[in-house]
């Protein structure tokens, strides 16, 4: 994926549907039976290219109502969640109360995403569109203050619990040159960057995915 730039300048959000707000939004999600034949898996795998590959493909991919899908198991929502990280710190937050998952409220998380809407995937469910409907959730949540490189860095999924188990989530790492991102929404509430070797420490404050990054950050 293309680096962002500094300074970039926003996306025109006329592509966003006004009616396609919360549990009426359409969102991207793929057939749980396709996630079982590639081989489900608890916790990370490094195996994203194969398995979006595989998924994000016309005529599998689709987009559903989210209040239809929030609890349907048989549904995986793919969900971009980055982690920021500049040297040895790495972004944190606390979920606020305007944030779109009411169960994840309160808890700390490291990764910044969201659900991928039909708009900004301009109805498409490919890799591509999937990468363009990033960029434009990222954008809406932060402000990204310094030059930076994103990668795809693996997959979560955790059935262990009623979130993870219609989820799944797509880390990507964002270097930056510098520890600047501004959150634009007060869902993310408390920010700031944390080193790194402290994290273990912290663990138990934070969300289940962000416990699983925690544990696959590449040092």
């Amino acid at each position: 994926m293309a680096s962002h730039r500094e300074g970039a300048a926003r996306p025109d959000p006329s592509y966003r549907e006004v009616e396609a707000v919360g549990l009426s939004e359409r969102v991207l999600v793929v057939p749980a039976a396709e996630f079982d034949r590639l081989g489900r898996f608890q916790g990370f795998s490094a195996d994203a290219d194969r398995y979006l590959d595989a998924l994000l493909v016309p005529g599998l991919a689709g987009f559903r109502p989210r209040s239809e899908v929030e609890e349907d198991p048989s549904f995986k929502q793919i969900i971009p969640y980055v982690v920021f990280r500049s040297g040895g710190l790495v972004f944190a937050y606390t979920r606020g109360k305007s944030g779109g998952e009411s169960r994840l409220r309160r808890l700390r998380s490291i990764g910044v995403g969201g659900h991928v809407a039909e708009a900004d995937a301009e109805g498409r469910g490919t890799v591509e569109a999937y990468e363009l409907a990033l960029l434009r959730e990222l954008d809406e949540e932060v402000e990204i203050r310094s030059p930076g490189r994103i990668r795809r860095l693996g997959l979560i999924n955790d059935d262990a619990n009623p979130v993870g188990r219609v989820h799944l989530g797509v880390v990507h790492l964002y270097e930056l040159d510098r520890p600047e991102v501004v959150p634009r929404e007060d869902a993310l509430a408390d920010p700031e960057f944390l080193p790194i070797t402290g994290l273990p420490a912290l663990r138990d404050r934070f969300e289940t995915w962000s416990q699983i990054c925690i544990d696959a950050l590449p040092a």
